[in-house]
């Protein structure tokens, strides 16, 4: 596990996360927000959903409950691939950009405009890790 907690990050940044796909993944989260009971963003790619098969999830949590999850059926994270995922925030909604050009979005739900939060945990290498 990946756990950034000294950094922040407000409206109009990106972030910029680079690392493998384990062979054998089940999935991975990126997870966004103040703590880990306060997320803005989860994002959870999944290779063996019980429903949908490869999926991308995302949610967000406040004070420990969970949202409405978003999924995309599309998934075009490979399993043993490294991979640039470039999540962008903004004010209302963030975008989550895959290497393939594909582009997520998911409401900004709890108006977070600052990111104190930032967590790797999963299936997944983390290799790089660039605020901009």
């Amino acid at each position: 596990m990946k756990l950034i907690d000294f950094l922040c990050c407000k409206p109009g940044d990106k972030l910029k996360v680079k690392g493998e796909i384990l062979h054998d993944a089940e999935r991975f989260q990126i997870d966004l927000g103040l703590d880990s009971e306060d997320l803005a963003l989860h994002f959870n790619p999944r290779f063996h959903d019980d429903a949908d098969g490869a999926v991308l999830v995302c949610n967000s949590k406040t004070a420990g409950c969970w949202g409405d999850e978003k999924r995309e059926i599309h998934n075009p994270l490979l399993r043993g691939s490294e991979v640039k995922i470039v999540l962008k925030l903004s004010e209302d909604v963030f975008e989550v950009e895959l290497p393939d050009g594909q582009e997520m979005q998911f409401p900004n739900r709890a108006d977070m405009n600052v990111i104190t939060y930032i967590r790797v945990v999963g299936d997944f290498k983390l290799t790089s890790f660039k605020i901009c």
